[in-house]
């Protein structure tokens, strides 16, 4: 079961200490400066020039970024806070001192509809199947079951989760996966000892699984999709002189990208979380027999069903992840197998959590902020290999404080613009091909925030986490990742993976030359004045006045061909 973090002692009353209070004006303080930056001097004018409201949300975007690391509150507390700030402060309910005219506020009904987002449901019905797996020890069973194979070694039996993990990743939500491996994992973090880092790797390992392991498929995770129909698109358009890249082929180098990096996060565990215990017994207390009472198989029944819909897609069955996570909100309630008390138990200050986060997003997309950041920045200028290492790294940076999803749905349109643009300079590193690739990795790569990624803040809920830990295994993911998506990409297109990408120029360059006809000029009458043909189908040159006799039709000069006159169109040049 997931359970809220058990190492933060409660409380009682509001106790600020001198720590967390200085934390507290570090953050503040750094908000409130940005409310005054020359943001004129930054690029951001004309088109790009930024409103009020838009600052307001840097500064939110800033204090919040700094709560969440430093700390100083609770990170759900902060998440709570940054939604009513923006509310009092930039929505169209803000108060009155707040407004300005002339300026689209944000709508509060937005803000306040991050805690009823669709993945907000997704987690909800995940804490029910967790609640109910517990519940009836069918995670217990399924950990007995799935976990055997891998021995009694615990390197082995964090390696095994983790693959596990990344397989149901790569054909169904990433949350949903996250929730689902949590609960089976949860009786085997039981098996280790109170001072035992070990179990922080294992903890950590089922988000790594889950992030890493949808970046196999294209309908693994959100921006794989996003980032492949733009690419289709762009090339059935003919903007883009490229293959289309098909389901196969993104497997082709997604599934051993996944496998490369799997090993890397699985090593990179085991060096930050050492692993005291020598032989991980899997005779896990209380597995045995699975129950086969009727609201125990009304569990599993729901269980395997909500797994066969997740797997199968929305374009088979017709309901999307987020539905499918109801499915057992409404079957354990009315059956009684999750009960008022069961209910009160779940992690609800989780789902505060990831709301404060979609808050931001909103905040982001809705003024134009996020746009108007992304078109200052002078892509035209850049060199191929700056171009697409600083497309990579801004939308790894964006994706650890918004949503995967939205991350790339604001960025790949504008950079498959961009690419297309530039395409003859970026024809040496895999074409546009690669940076869109690049772009979707490096948006399912952040994740080193709790609340950079669903299945972050569900590993974050079990207690077993901390903070440093996630940012360290999180940053050198992403950035290594990254690197390794970029070499993956240049080396595909040195061995042609994706067929020879042809530059505009050459493409423009292979068109059949056009023959012109143009009239011969008389050679005894430079003044003639053409005279009107007989027939509309044929041309012929017209005769001279001062002509004394008329010339053969068959001796007449009758047309002139010019050959290897190519018509070509002038692009401008990126």
């Amino acid at each position: 079961m997931i359970e809220g973090n058990s190492n933060t002692p409660v409380k009682k009353g509001f106790n600020l200490s001198a720590g967390a209070f200085f934390k507290a004006v570090i953050a503040i303080a750094a908000a409130v400066i940005c409310l005054y930056l020359p943001y004129e001097s930054m690029g951001l004018v004309g088109d790009c020039a930024i409103n009020p409201v838009e600052i307001r949300v840097i500064s939110v975007f800033v204090l919040a970024a700094l709560f969440w690391i430093l700390q100083p509150f609770p990170i759900w507390a902060t998440s709570m806070m940054i939604i009513v700030l923006m509310i009092v402060t930039m929505s169209d309910s803000a108060l009155l001192p707040f407004r300005v005219d002339g300026v689209k506020m944000i709508s509060h009904k937005s803000l306040m509809a991050t805690f009823a987002n669709p993945i907000i449901m997704l987690f909800l019905g995940g804490f029910f199947l967790a609640a109910a797996a517990t519940k009836y020890k069918m995670d217990l069973n399924l950990a007995r079951v799935l976990l055997k194979p891998f021995g009694s070694n615990p390197k082995l039996v964090l390696l095994g989760l983790m693959l596990i993990t990344a397989v149901f990743s790569m054909f169904m939500s990433n949350t949903a996966t996250a929730a689902m491996m949590l609960a089976i994992l949860a009786p085997v973090l039981k098996l280790f000892d109170e001072d035992d880092r070990g179990k922080a790797a294992f903890a950590l390992a089922i988000p790594l699984g889950a992030n890493i392991g949808g970046m196999g498929t294209p309908i693994g995770t959100p921006p794989n999709a996003i980032a492949l129909g733009a690419l289709n698109d762009a090339v059935a358009r003919g903007d883009l002189n490229a293959a289309p890249v098909t389901f196969g082929q993104w497997m082709a180098f997604g599934i051993p990208y996944v496998i490369v990096l799997m090993v890397i996060a699985w090593v990179l565990l085991m060096k930050i979380y050492p692993i005291k215990m020598k032989r991980m017994e899997l005779n896990i207390e209380g597995a045995g027999k699975f129950d086969t009472s009727p609201r125990a198989l009304i569990v599993y029944f729901t269980f395997a069903l909500c797994v066969i819909l997740w797997v199968m897609g929305k374009d088979v069955h017709g309901i999307n992840d987020n539905a499918i996570a109801m499915i057992p909100m409404a079957v354990f309630a009315l059956t009684g197998v999750i009960t008022a008390k069961d209910l009160n138990g779940m992690s609800w200050d989780v789902l505060w959590l990831v709301a404060g986060g979609f808050a931001l997003g909103v905040g982001l997309n809705d003024t134009g902020l996020a746009k108007h950041l992304i078109n200052a920045i002078p892509f035209d200028t850049w060199s191929p290999t700056a171009l697409m290492m600083g497309c990579g790294v801004i939308c790894l940076f964006m994706a650890n404080f918004m949503s995967h999803t939205s991350t790339a749905t604001l960025l790949v349109p504008i950079l498959c613009a961009v690419g297309i643009a530039c395409q003859d300079n970026l024809v040496a590193l895999g074409g546009v091909t690669a940076l869109l690739v690049s772009v979707a990795f490096a948006s399912s790569l952040g994740m080193s925030l709790p609340i950079s990624t669903p299945p972050n803040a569900l590993a974050h809920a079990t207690g077993y986490t901390d903070t440093n830990g996630m940012a360290k295994t999180g940053i050198v993911m992403g950035l290594g990742g990254l690197a390794l998506s970029w070499l993956m990409m240049i080396t595909l297109a040195h061995v042609n993976f994706f067929g020879t990408p042809e530059s505009a120029a050459d493409n423009n360059a292979q068109v059949a030359p056009v023959e012109i006809v143009v009239p011969a000029e008389p050679a005894t009458a430079p003044e003639a004045v053409p005279a009107e043909p007989e027939s509309d189908s044929v041309v012929t040159p017209a005769e001279s006045e001062s002509a004394p006799e008329a010339v053969p039709a068959e001796s007449a000069p009758a047309l002139e061909v010019v050959p290897e006159l190519p018509v070509t169109q002038v692009e401008p040049a990126c």
